[in-house]
Order: structure tokens, then sequence, then C-alpha cells
């Protein structure tokens, strides 16, 4: 008796990218200036929209793809008080830091099938095999 195998999508599989995305949603993220924020995502991303949505006083944040882009090695991008920034990028996790002062961010994306052991490094720069700008 023969057995179905369902192939797993991987990473260019491009059918996962021109489905609509699985809902993901989380709000009120806490962002220190003192550390980074590590949102992780079940499965690999489509798309990622982040949103400061801090109110008050001046309060921006830095986003990146590495722990250390956004810590030390300035490769992020700041987004001020109710700035958001959507890309369609294909993520494990995502990395939020405050820039001058605490702040709260929420974050919006739509997911794929695709496993998260795919992406190996979620681009960080220091081992990655597919890009060094990002870490």
């Amino acid at each position: 008796m023969s057995e179905f195998n369902f192939v797993k999508p991987g990473l260019n599989s491009v059918g996962q990218y021109q489905l609509s995305g699985i809902p993901y949603a989380s709000n009120s993220i806490g962002v220190s200036n003192s550390s980074v924020t590590e949102v992780n995502f079940p499965t690999i991303t489509k798309f990622v929209t982040v949103v400061n949505v801090h109110s008050g006083s001046s309060s921006p944040i830095r986003v990146g793809f590495s722990e250390l882009g956004v810590s030390t090695n300035n490769h992020y991008f700041t987004l001020d008080n109710g700035e958001s920034y959507t890309g369609e990028w294909r993520l494990a996790s995502i990395y939020i830091s405050g820039d001058v002062a605490p702040s709260t961010a929420s974050v919006i994306a739509g997911l794929t099938m695709i496993e998260i052991n795919n992406l190996p490094n979620n681009w960080s720069g220091s081992t990655s095999i597919y890009n060094d700008g990002v870490g």
C-alpha cells in the first residue's frame, strides 16, 4: 500500500507568498532603550508592519533584523511616535529597541506555512549566507 507524503513548503515556495497571509498581531510591546526586544513569529512571514504606538513625548524606536544590528551596528531604521512601516520580508523574528527612551510598539504580520527552520539565522549578518548588511 502506498502512502502519500505531503511536501512541506520551503523558503522559496512562491505560492506561499501569493496566498493571503495568516494573521498575526502583537500589541503594546514594551520597548526598552537599554535592551533589545525580539518578536518571534510562529512561521516565516510574508509581510511585517511595525508601528510606534507611543503617545506623549517623542520616543522613537529602532527596528532591525538582528539583535546586534539594532543595538550596536547601526543596521536599523527608526520610527517616531505614530509612524509605521510595512515591508514584504521573509522573517523568523524582528528586533525592536527604544532609541533614546522607553516606548511601545505593535507588530502585525502575514504568516506563511513555511517552518522557521527554513530560514537560518534570521538574516543575521554575523553568520548568514544570505546578507551581511543587517547585523
